[in-house]
C-alpha cells in the first residue's frame, strides 16, 4: 500500500463505489454488515455499511437504501453496474455481524448482528452473487478495509490484530 493512494470512508448506513487505485474503509462494524461487492476484472468495488435486516422497519416511506440488508446489496450492485462492473463477474465478502452485548433473555430483536448476516448473504443469494469470504460474529467490533487492486479485504479486529479475506 503505498501512502499516495485515496482512502473512500464509508460512514454508518451508508455505501460508496470506487475503483483502483483507491480504497474503501468502513470502521465501527459491530452488529452492523460492512459488505464489500466487487468486479475482480474491472477492479471495481461498493461497500455498504448495513445496520438492519429488513427495510419493513423503516419508519416513513423515503428511507435510506443503504441502512438495510434488503435494500443496500440490491442497490450497491445497482450503481456497480452503471459504473461498469459486470453482473456475472460480481463477488462479495462480507464482514461484521458481531453479538455486541450478552442477552439473558435470547431476545429476537436483540441478535440482530447474526440477523444482520443472514439478510446479508440471502440478498447475496437472491441477485447471484457469489459470497467469495466472510469473518463475521463473535463480539468484537471491526474496521474494514477493501483493495479492488488485488481484491483483499483487510480486516482490523478490536483486541485481535489484522487478518486478509
Amino acid at each position: 500500500m503505498n501512502d499516495m493512494q485515496e482512502v473512500v470512508k464509508v460512514g454508518i448506513a451508508d455505501m460508496q463505489i470506487v475503483k483502483t487505485p483507491q480504497l474503501i474503509r468502513t470502521s465501527g462494524l459491530g452488529s452492523c454488515v460492512g459488505v464489500v461487492v466487487f468486479d475482480p476484472l474491472q477492479k471495481i468495488a461498493g461497500l455498504a455499511h448495513v445496520m438492519l435486516p429488513d427495510s419493513s422497519l423503516a419508519k416513513s416511506k423515503s428511507f435510506n437504501l443503504a441502512k438495510y440488508a434488503d435494500t443496500a446489496v440490491k442497490e450497491l450492485s445497482t450503481e456497480m453496474i452503471k459504473l461498469g462492473a459486470r453482473r456475472s463477474a460480481l463477488k462479495a465478502k462480507i464482514a461484521g455481524g458481531a453479538q455486541m452485548f450478552q442477552f439473558s433473555s435470547g431476545n429476537e430483536m436483540m441478535r440482530i448482528g447474526p440477523r444482520n448476516v443472514e439478510a446479508v448473504k440471502k440478498q447475496l443469494n437472491d441477485l447471484h452473487i457469489s459470497l467469495v469470504g466472510e469473518d463475521v460474529g463473535g463480539n468484537s467490533g471491526r474496521t474494514i478495509e477493501f483493495d479492488p487492486d488485488t481484491c483483499m479485504l483487510e480486516i482490523r479486529t478490536v483486541n485481535k490484530g489484522v487478518s486478509y479475506l
